[in-house]
């Protein structure tokens, strides 16, 4: 393996403006919350100061409850230890608890949280940095999750679903055998197998199964992994709840850096509600208020104001947050400086600054998480014969593919030309004409319009032509596009970690994280 190109995510068409803009501290006021040693210099400084050694008992002993069943390496066990201590700082990524961890960009936000961990302690010796992987136990959508796929084959369980999904029980384990058969005669084939029977044993929740799978891949590197599923994690968020519950506070100190996000940039990521928690039953169900009463969206089940906040106080366990709410629960459970996340993720944490600063949070760093791309060498040599770049591959690939079939082509050449010279008639005309009749004006600039159309027919109709006579370029553009975008999109987002995890081991996951770009965000590249 060799990483041949590491390409800034502000040469990549596909990321959001958003995004770019954030990451070259165009955004008035988000200025001091990208990665750099000074922000993350002042973000220490900020998160001392607020966090409590209560909090920090609390997270310590809660930590140790839910990693009691794992085998932790000696690294996890130290951390451990140091989250009591002033000193010491998570560095947070978060994710679904996809199937078998759904695709493969799962494992590469998990690596770069670990090595910006180990960055940061080059550079800030005197504390302590710990990696954190947040389990969001508590959605509700098990259709997003109950399934991963792999070059060949698409795995999925069927289970039932409606409340958290952290609490759903495997009893489903059909797709367990099916992974076998594609995966037994690969060179780390048998160890992915015994991955996955150990995680999703009959009778495990998703909870636990993906504990047990995170644990097994990254116990070396010190990760320590969060269940927000928790009442003592809770109990400490009833004050922020309590004021959501009674004041909508989220969305009425969010709107406007909700509506400047609107105005500049389309839409939000999120539209925050007035009540930005769910209810825990049997099910995940929104909360609303009618002016009166609260409800349980799609329950019978209803509270006066002292009854929800009651509720509250007793069990705070039922109070789930959103996606918007959660990054606030996380930023007050944990000593975090930093969040990790894709780019959604990082476009509905700037709609939270104003709301950070009424409940007197300090607002984390956001970084951008890198994206990877393994491809093999045939391919790229067969790129390379196209006399095409990797980059290519990245912008716009049906303008590279009409270039291509276009290219060196006389007729276009000569309709290029014809056009300007059309353009360039026309222009000396409208000055003439613009001095007489405005209606002779009008004719003119017409007629412009209906014949410069007829030249994009024309250009049209002989793309359509070069296409039928040069099927065969055309066909290989398309495979090579496939190659690399498999369903069409990115590599990361199609196939599970197992793809590549099969032939290297653990030796991939090394690679990996050597690889990895913690100070920038950029579409990193390996040769297989």
């Amino acid at each position: 393996m060799k990483t041949i190109n590491k390409i800034s995510f502000n040469d990549i068409e596909s990321i959001p403006q958003l995004v770019k803009d954030f990451l070259h501290q165009k955004i008035e006021g988000f200025e001091n919350y990208t990665f750099s040693l000074e922000h993350f210099r002042q973000q220490i400084h900020l998160k001392k100061d607020s966090f409590a050694s209560e909090k920090r008992n609390i997270l310590a002993d809660v930590l140790e409850g839910q990693l009691e069943t794992l085998s932790l390496s000696s690294r996890q066990k130290e951390n451990l230890e140091n989250i009591k201590l002033p000193n010491t700082f998570t560095i947070t990524t978060g994710h679904q608890l996809n199937l078998f961890s759904g695709p493969v960009f799962f494992v590469y936000k998990i690596l770069q949280t670990i090595k910006t961990c180990t960055y940061l302690k080059e550079n800030f010796p005197d504390f302590n940095f710990v990696p954190v992987y947040w389990m969001a136990s508590e959605d509700h959508d098990f259709a997003e999750i109950n399934h991963f796929k792999t070059e060949n084959n698409y795995y999925e369980t069927h289970e039932k679903s409606g409340g958290p999904v952290g609490r759903i029980e495997i009893t489903d384990t059909y797709f367990i055998s099916e992974f076998e058969k594609e995966f037994k005669d690969s060179i780390f084939g048998t160890e992915l197998i015994l991955m996955m029977k150990e995680a999703y044993k009959a009778g495990n929740t998703l909870t636990e199964a993906i504990k047990i799978l995170v644990n097994r891949l990254f116990s070396e590197f010190g990760l320590l992994i969060v269940d927000g599923d928790s009442k003592e994690l809770k109990n400490q968020m009833k004050t922020i709840f309590k004021d959501e519950l009674l004041h909508f506070s989220l969305q009425k100190t969010s709107e406007d850096k909700v509506k400047f996000l609107t105005e500049k940039y389309g839409k939000v990521q999120v539209n925050p509600r007035e009540i930005n928690l769910f209810y825990l039953s049997e099910t995940r169900d929104r909360i609303e208020f009618n002016g009166q009463k609260y409800s349980i969206v799609d329950k019978p089940i209803q509270f006066t104001e002292e009854e929800i906040l009651e509720e509250l106080e007793n069990h705070p366990e039922k109070f789930s947050p959103n996606a918007l709410m959660r990054p606030v629960y996380q930023e007050n459970v944990l000593p975090n400086l930093a969040y990790i996340g894709g780019n959604a993720e990082i476009m509905y944490w700037l709609e939270l600054k104003d709301y950070f600063s009424k409940i007197n949070t300090p607002f984390p760093i956001l970084i951008p998480r890198n994206s990877m791309l393994f491809l093999k060498e045939k391919t790229l040599g067969k790129i390379e014969k196209l006399d095409l770049k990797i980059e290519d591959f990245f912008h716009n690939f049906s303008v590279l593919t009409h270039q291509k079939m276009l290219k060196d082509n006389p007729i276009l050449q000569l309709l290029e030309e014809k056009e300007e010279l059309l353009m360039s008639n026309f222009s000396a005309l409208k000055a003439s004409a613009e001095t007489t009749e405005k209606s002779f004006g009008n004719m003119v600039k017409a007629e412009e319009v209906r014949q410069l159309k007829s030249f994009k027919r024309m250009k049209k109709r002989l793309l359509h032509a070069e296409k039928i006579k040069q099927n065969e370029l055309l066909e290989r553009l398309e495979n090579l596009f496939l190659d690399v975008h498999p369903a069409k999109t990115w590599q990361e987002r199609v196939y599970n970690f197992s793809v590549f995890f099969s032939d290297y081991g653990y030796s991939w996951l090394e690679n990996c994280l050597e690889e990895m770009v913690v100070d920038d965000s950029k579409l990193i590249i390996i040769a297989i």
